[in-house]
């Protein structure tokens, strides 16, 4: 088929790869003049294991390509992905002037049929919005698509090759079909295509994510209270996880979760609701549990270093203190900072007179647009423990599970850790004569 996608972010440039890949032909837009103009060097954007590769074959073979220019890309497609961003804006809802923006460009374009398929993330009634943009633009006859995706950054080519669902928001047989046939490669081992109507299909993207959302604030309260109580988190976890109406999938306790997704979604379902006069408090209430998960690590450091202070304090009471960061990504295999704890986290941490030495797999270049020259970028996660008073553990990259704890313990000033992602043996390394600081372990 032949495949226009607009917008070369993290979900297009999957999306307009994955297609290509099976053999599709795939246009790429973006507006951005510069970022065109790597993709065609053959440099990718994003860190996402396993696109490099992907983009590189395809764009050899010829089936992959990147343009400025929507209106080439509108004339030579039947189907016209819009996968441009969503963000927040100030009220939580969802920022959709580049979505209506990219459908006025389509509809411009046009000069007979196209199915114009909605990829980013939007509100209920979105689709609606595009189709009357469109309308406005041209008389030419076109349906829009609801067609949400369920990546996981870090995962998000196996994740598109080999789906748990696909959902198609449409009316149209004729429509439906010809989607069940672009995802019919993906789809080979049984996974569903679920066809339904747009706002069902709108609906699908931000339960899912919410779900998910609620499972994690929901086992960090649990962490929090084990703490209290004296209970251990991880047996919690285990125990509730063996349940199969629960599963042991996102259970895990930790600093919070960020990126573009979660927060993002939550915020918009809770603008929603608000604006049918629903208000969602469950979904306010992961918000909220998320927001103060992220300042957890921050009051253990504090009641380690100045036990007398209140959490509130402005005085540099860590002044003096150098403390190593381990990951500064908001999740592992992906160098996007969006909405990180870590962010939260450092900045609290400077604001309370530290030194931070971080270290990062992927993410030490998007870093310095958060943090500037404030803090210390290290060349490897040991670099980062010398002469450190302590060290935070904030995103579970792969390569700080099983690390030299010997080493480490003579490299640290004082032998401490805080484990923000429960990666380690709490009596283990107390053996080992570390003091271990865990989310919710009993360990303490």
């Amino acid at each position: 088929m032949k495949i226009a996608v607009i917008g070369t972010g993290y979900v297009g440039l999957v999306a307009g790869t994955c297609f290509a890949e099976t053999g599709n032909d795939v246009i790429c837009v973006d507006v951005d003049e510069e970022k065109i103009a790597r993709l065609q060097r053959g440099e990718v954007p994003i860190y996402e294991p396993g696109l490099k590769e992907l983009m590189k074959r395809n764009v050899e073979q010829g089936r992959l390509c990147f343009t400025q220019s929507a209106a080439e890309a509108v004339a030579k497609s039947l189907i016209v992905f819009i996968a441009v961003g969503t963000p927040s804006d100030e009220d939580g809802s969802s920022d959709l002037r580049y979505v209506l923006a990219a459908a006025r460009d389509i509809g411009r374009a046009m000069t007979e049929y196209r199915i114009i398929v909605n990829k980013s993330t939007v509100p209920v009634g979105t689709a609606e919005e595009v189709a009357k943009v469109i309308r406005e633009e041209t008389s030419v006859e076109f349906d829009v698509v609801s067609n949400p995706e369920f990546l996981k950054e870090g995962a998000a080519i196996d994740d598109f090759m080999k789906p748990d669902r696909v959902v198609i928001g449409t009316s149209d047989v004729r429509v439906a079909e010809i989607m069940k046939e672009l995802y019919s490669p993906f789809t080979r081992t049984g996974a569903p295509i679920l066809v339904m109507d747009n706002r069902s299909a709108e609906m699908t993207k931000y339960a899912a994510n919410s779900m998910l959302a609620c499972r994690i604030s929901f086992m960090n309260e649990i962490a929090n209270l084990c703490e209290i109580v004296g209970a251990d988190v991880h047996n919690v976890r285990q125990g509730v996880g063996f349940d199969r109406r629960i599963g042991p999938t996102f259970l895990f306790p930790g600093v919070g979760y960020g990126g573009s997704c979660f927060p993002k979604d939550i915020r918009a379902l809770i603008r929603l609701g608000e604006k049918v006069s629903y208000p969602l408090k469950l979904v306010r209430a992961i918000e909220e549990v998320n927001n103060d998960q992220k300042h957890v690590l921050v009051r253990k450091v504090l009641r380690f270093y100045a036990p007398e202070a209140s959490e509130d304090s402005t005085d540099q009471l860590l002044e003096g203190k150098t403390l190593a960061v381990w990951g500064l990504s908001f999740k592992p295999q992906t160098d996007d900072m969006r909405e990180a704890p870590s962010v939260v986290v450092i900045n609290r941490l400077l604001e309370l007179g530290a030194e931070i030495q971080a270290y990062d797999p992927e993410a030490m270049e998007e870093a310095r647009k958060f943090f500037g020259d404030r803090i210390r970028y290290c060349q490897s996660n040991y670099d980062a423990l010398e002469n450190a008073d302590g060290l935070l553990l904030v995103t579970e990259w792969n390569v700080f599970r099983n690390p030299d704890f010997l080493r480490m313990k003579k490299l640290l000033r004082t032998p401490v850790i805080f484990d923000g992602r429960n990666q380690y043996n709490p009596v283990e390394l107390q053996e080992m004569g570390f003091t271990y600081f865990g989310i919710g372990r009993n360990a303490q």
